[in-house]
């Protein structure tokens, strides 16, 4: 890729709603075994595990998390010696272009999606209870089971629903990249990568599944958080006879053309840390001025890479400020109540114990000394690491579809204000056109997700003709400010809490969970009960 424009500040050119620095080259794709059993709805199958964390990989003779054994109804599991999943992979063979009729667009690729069938009610026929409903996923910028083990939300309420979880991976993410590793080999295969693609898949495959599981009648509720949120939303707008309803967590679908102001994510991030403690925004607020000083020559890079322990000496001097961004931004996205390892190992509340870290040493301190301290709370809260891969690190997640995605259709404008903690910022719709022109040789179509989906005067477009749509947000989440923060009508609510950060509502229930979450949760279930009663209701008058 090329670098950016010089008016962007590191981050802000290309940002993943998960990870702000995807690699550019995808992780090389496993090749799975496949049933020889088209018909069979759920293929027996080599479950192929999710890539290695970082820090999780640095610390490989350490105990791995332990994860929730659940046996699905075909009896496939691990064949590799590892702990039980509670799921079990499959791929559906899927149409590469669902809306043309060129000689390509029949081409198949297999499409990984994840099951777990152990509460659901399956249909009985006759006049017996009804079947439960499918509970789908609409997967993100990167690999499904990352997802679905971050999903713990979806497994704590299978039983009460008595539902089937669905999880399905994004097209060209994952293991469900249609030309292999060729699939981000250019514009040309790219192309077949855009939300409206891939809310088709979706669509395709739950009709597809719900035959073959001779549940045509059960009702769909499809969940998502962050990017997946957006696609959840949007996808109960368009396929209303596919799903009765969405949850959409943390989903910034408001986050386009000049609907939420530009500087409001850098805002929230710098927000966070000044509700925490002045001194510490203001340290941090002083770091970049400081580093670039020092790293404006080799000297300074080399003294530079031993004050950060990075794993080998840093080229460039913006290498360690992404670095440093990184931590602060995560950080906040993630400040959750509990301990918690969605990106990395954090304590409870990680924006308040990285003020404490700054705030714990000596006025005289090197500033950058600080910075660092502060940040290795996010790398290294375990204190593993040994050193940090400051340059040149992988793509643990499968993200990097996502470059391509910032530069066709997903163009969200973000700028740092003066008052922000890190360096001032613009952005230019032209520099951002010629930048993808340079790096994937197509412009961006910067107002065209707000053409396929809306989001100007959303309140009073959405009261209209939209329903049952619950958005949930946290306002420790800079992603919050693009997000739905307000009831739009009796059925698309909005699901608000001061202290929530990303998609929190969608982690696993633990004991040490403030009453707000519990009450956040215990919403969601209750509107989603309403739906699904109402959609009985609904059919029952259908048929009698």
């Amino acid at each position: 890729m090329a670098a950016a424009a010089s008016s962007a500040p590191p981050l802000l050119a290309f940002l993943p709603l998960l990870l702000l620095l995807a690699a550019f080259s995808p992780a090389a794709t496993a090749t799975a075994a496949r049933s020889s059993n088209p018909k069979a709805p759920f293929p027996a199958v080599i479950p192929l595990h999710l890539q290695s964390l970082r820090q999780q990989r640095a610390r490989a003779g350490s105990s791995a998390a332990k994860h929730v054994a659940a046996a699905a109804a075909d009896g496939a599991s691990a064949s590799d010696g590892t702990a039980a999943k509670p799921f079990t992979a499959h791929y559906f063979p899927q149409e590469l272009d669902h809306f043309t009729f060129t000689p390509n667009a029949s081409m198949l690729f297999y499409q990984k999606y994840l099951v777990n069938d152990t509460f659901w009610r399956r249909p009985s026929g006759g006049k017996g209870a009804a079947a439960g409903p499918l509970f789908v996923y609409t997967g993100n910028e990167g690999d499904i089971e990352w997802f679905a083990t971050n999903t713990g939300f979806m497994f704590d309420i299978a039983p009460k629903f008595g539902a089937l979880l669905v999880f399905i991976e994004h097209r060209f993410y994952g293991e469900s990249k249609p030309f292999g590793n060729d699939s981000y080999k250019s514009a040309k295969t790219l192309g077949y990568l855009t939300s409206t693609q891939a809310l088709a898949d979706f669509a395709v495959l739950i009709r597809s599944l719900k035959h073959n599981l001779s549940a045509e009648d059960a009702p769909v509720v499809v969940f998502g958080g962050s990017y997946g949120g957006m696609l959840a939303s949007w996808f109960r707008l368009k396929y209303p006879h596919v799903a009765i309803g969405a949850l959409a967590s943390s989903a910034p679908i408001l986050q386009f053309d000049y609907i939420t102001p530009w500087s409001s994510f850098y805002d929230a991030v710098s927000q966070d840390y000044k509700s925490e403690s002045l001194n510490c925004f203001s340290v941090i607020k002083a770091t970049w001025d400081v580093l670039d000083e020092r790293g404006a020559n080799d000297k300074g890079l080399l003294e530079l890479s031993k004050q950060f322990r990075a794993c080998k000496t840093v080229k460039y001097a913006d290498s360690i400020q992404n670095w440093l961004w990184t931590a602060f931004t995560y950080t906040a996205m993630v400040d959750y109540p509990t301990p918690a390892n969605f990106l990395e190992n954090l304590p409870a509340y990680p924006v308040k114990e990285m003020c404490k870290i700054i705030d714990g040493y000596p006025t005289n301190t090197d500033i950058l000394e600080k910075a660092f301290a502060a940040a290795s709370l996010y790398y290294n809260y375990t204190g593993n690491l040994t050193c940090n891969p400051i340059e040149g690190e992988d793509d643990p997640h499968g993200l990097g579809g996502w470059q391509w995605q910032a530069c066709t259709e997903m163009i969200m404008p973000m700028t740092v204000s003066n008052e922000s903690m890190f360096p001032p910022s613009s952005f230019s719709y032209d520099e951002r056109s010629e930048e993808c022109l340079e790096s994937w040789g197509v412009r961006p179509r910067p107002h065209w997700v707000t053409t396929e989906y809306g989001g100007y005067k959303i309140d009073k477009v959405l009261k209209r003709f939209g329903s049952n749509i619950i958005f949930s947000n946290g306002m420790r989440d800079p992603w919050s400010r693009g997000g739905v923060l307000k009831n739009i009508s009796s059925s698309i609510i909005a699901l608000v809490t001061e202290k929530g950060a990303h998609h929190l509502d969608f982690r696993s229930a633990t004991k040490g969970d403030p009453d707000w979450v519990i009450e956040q949760r215990r919403q969601e279930v209750e509107i989603i009960q309403g739906w699904i009663d109402q959609y009985h209701q609904d059919m029952t008058e259908i048929y009698y």
